[in-house]
């Protein structure tokens, strides 16, 4: 810590903003909005041409949502815990995906058999997680608009009460959700997504000896 860093009253006591908070903040919002471009460019190439190399979006997208949930700050570890195996879960689903159907066939096979979404389903789970995480901390419409569309859109299609257009409509305006999220976390303090780090380290506290 240095004298720069900013000290706060938090609920179990004081604490700081470090560089490395600000870092992480930094990270955790850049890679939010390369999740967002990701699954709206993707999308859209999938909608506008029907590309069978649509999918490759999911590449980056995938990995900018397990960095962001690497870095994001939330005070449950349970809860934190459990969106990353739904982000491991839906990739392992993904790859699944790819091996049963091959490159060229995976977004043909992904329409024709909505029971897919069972297994990459996770993934979009997780970027809900953060979704909700992000409203229940700041309120933004946005961000309840991107928790509420992303089950609607795949479970919808998964029972067969939305057909795929309008899935695919209802995903794109998912993702333009999140870029509008994560384009105006830029211009928030870092505090504020850091969080009161008295409470992180009051909950650590409250862990077993040595709990990871």
């Amino acid at each position: 810590m240095t004298n720069a860093d900013p000290t706060f009253e938090g609920v179990y006591g004081t604490y700081s903003i470090t560089a490395a908070d600000r870092q992480e903040v930094r990270f955790y919002r850049i890679a939010l909005l390369i999740t967002g471009l990701s699954l709206a460019a993707g999308l859209l190439q999938w909608w506008q041409t029907d590309s069978p190399w649509a999918w490759l979006w999911v590449l980056p997208m995938a990995t900018a949502l397990g960095l962001a949930l690497r870095w994001i700050h939330i005070y449950l570890r349970p809860l934190h815990r459990a969106l990353q195996l739904f982000w491991l879960s839906g990739c392992i689903g993904w790859g699944a995906l790819l091996l049963q159907a091959g490159p060229t066939e995976v977004l043909s096979v992904l329409r024709d058999q909505p029971l897919w979404i069972l297994a990459i389903g996770p993934l979009f789970a997780a970027l809900a997680g953060i979704g909700f995480k992000e409203f229940f901390c700041f309120q933004r419409p946005e961000a309840i608009g991107l928790t509420l569309l992303l089950p609607a859109a795949l479970l919808g299609h998964l029972v067969g009460l939305i057909n795929g257009p309008l899935c695919l409509a209802l995903l794109e305006a998912a993702a333009v959700l999140l870029v509008l999220l994560a384009l105006r976390k830029f211009g928030m303090e870092a505090a504020a997504d850091v969080g009161d780090k008295s409470v992180f380290a009051y909950l650590d506290g409250q862990l077993p000896a040595g709990t990871p």
